[in-house]
């Protein structure tokens, strides 16, 4: 049997849609035009949700202004009102990525809100004479401000939960600086032997990290905070009432909770992306941090027999289908991965916003792909870093200690205390006969026994500690 279908036309000719279908012929023919990615509109539900804000916001806006009828603006919101609450998001189908800067998208959501608001009005759908996509649903608009600035909204919602995630993994990193306060290791610099420090100061660098990287996120979310709603076409507003601009932002901001502000230039701010430019560079800063942090997960667990061992990461699954008993630090890896996509993402976003020509970037789809990626897998990233393997992390205690005391890098707390000839004596010495400083140090009558274990005290070679110089140095 043949499914039931209705004919609807536009300016190349006219095509069937099926008759279950919310969406209309411009959303029929995106789909034929781009099926590249699999991935739907309808799949990133941020985007969804912000399209019908500012639809909504579109219909009280033009209401008031008295460019829509009071009855198509309440099917047209109550529309909006059930899409924003998770209705329908499986009638958004075009792919993320398409030509057309977002046009496709958009009258995606025009079909689906105009046919939806047709059966809340009581016809079928289809039935545009009543209340049409882009008369009624897109009156006062065009893609080139509707699309940004539901990109912006979608990407604020993205750094939201970025953010919180980032906040697990930071008490988590915080929780286990805590933990290993008193746990005094080696520090290195270019993999070398350097001065002693605690394991806790290591692990409370990766938290102050993620604090910082935090501040700087919430500093690049204000800046989409400035919408070009009401620019219409290239920023003119041709088309929109003198009003609009202004009326439909604080619609908007009254539906989203959010304080919008329209962009003093709206022609500047319909071809400008240096907002995602930004995003995306705040994001690339965040993926190189965690992934430098997880390299030092990796190095500080390697062995355990021929590596460093001086952490212990959770054991999450067999790592080999060969080698018996090998375990591999498979979550620090694959967050090391997402850092390597979202640097990548970064390089798009930056060509792409490059590539706009005079008053619009047609390329602003690939930079919402690129932007929602990187924002959901470092979110889940950071959730999966902490939960499977940051809470699990445990020191090997006595392996630290015995490093410390047997390294030639504590040799630098003696400076102050016999100075430099000397202690670099007694580094080469214990270098070349594999005996400690603090024998050697004992054995040349450089310092008292008691003066040395006050000195070699841990507290006293990972902090700032105020000494009196041996006068022999002065």
């Amino acid at each position: 049997m043949t499914a039931a279908t209705r004919t609807e036309h536009d300016l190349i000719g006219d095509r069937e849609v099926p008759a279950s279908a919310c969406w209309g012929i411009h959303t029929l023919r995106a789909i034929e035009n781009f099926p590249i990615t699999g991935q739907r509109i309808g799949d990133t539900p941020d985007l969804i949700v912000a399209l019908a804000c500012i639809k909504q916001a579109a219909a009280e806006a033009n209401a008031e202004l008295g460019l829509l009828d009071v009855r198509r603006r309440d099917a047209i919101v109550a529309a909006c009102r059930e899409i924003r609450a998770g209705a329908l998001h499986d009638q958004f189908v075009v792919d993320l990525i398409q030509g057309g800067a977002g046009t496709s998208t958009n009258m995606n959501a025009n079909e689906v809100i105009a046919n939806r608001a047709l059966e809340l009005m009581g016809h079928a759908r289809g039935e545009y004479q009543h209340l049409h996509p882009n008369e009624h649903v897109n009156a006062s608009q065009s893609t080139n401000d509707v699309y940004p600035t539901a990109l912006k909204l979608a990407a604020r919602a993205g750094v939201e939960r970025l953010v919180a995630s980032m906040a697990v993994l930071r008490q988590g990193f915080a929780a286990k600086s805590a933990e290993f306060a008193d746990v005094l290791k080696m520090g290195r610099t270019q993999l070398q032997d350097a001065v002693p420090m605690t394991l806790g100061q290591e692990f409370g660098t990766y938290a102050r990290m993620l604090a910082e990287d935090e501040a700087r996120l919430a500093e690049a979310v204000d800046l989409i905070r400035e919408i070009n709603l009401g620019a219409t076409a290239i920023g003119t507003g041709i088309n929109a009432h003198p009003r609009y601009a202004e009326l439909v932002r604080a619609k908007l901001s009254e539906i989203t909770g959010i304080e919008l502000i329209t962009a003093p230039d709206l022609v500047e701010a319909t071809q400008d992306c240096g907002a995602f430019v930004q995003l995306s560079g705040v994001l690339k800063r965040v993926a190189v941090k965690l992934s430098k942090t997880c390299n030092d997960l990796r190095l500080l667990s390697s062995g355990p027999r021929a590596g460093l061992n001086e952490i212990n990461l959770p054991a999450r699954q067999a790592g080999s289908s060969i080698m018996p008993g090998k375990v591999n630090p498979v979550i620090p890896e694959v967050v090391n991965q997402i850092a390597f996509e979202v640097i990548g993402n970064d390089m798009t976003i930056t060509m792409a916003a490059e590539a706009g020509q005079l008053q619009l970037n047609a390329f602003e789809p690939v930079i919402f792909y690129s932007l929602h990626r990187s924002l959901a897998h470092l979110a889940a990233g950071c959730l999966t870093l902490e939960a499977n393997c940051v809470r699990g992390i445990t020191a090997n205690r006595d392996l630290l200690r015995r490093t410390v005391e047997n390294s030639i890098g504590i040799v630098t707390a003696l400076n102050p205390h016999i100075g430099y000839r000397n202690a670099t004596e007694v580094a080469m010495e214990a270098h070349r006969s594999g005996r400690g400083v603090y024998e050697i140090v004992l054995e040349r009558g450089l310092m008292a026994k008691d003066r040395l274990d006050a000195v070699l005290r841990p507290e006293a070679l990972t902090v700032p500690v105020e000494w009196q110089v041996d006068a022999a140095i002065r």
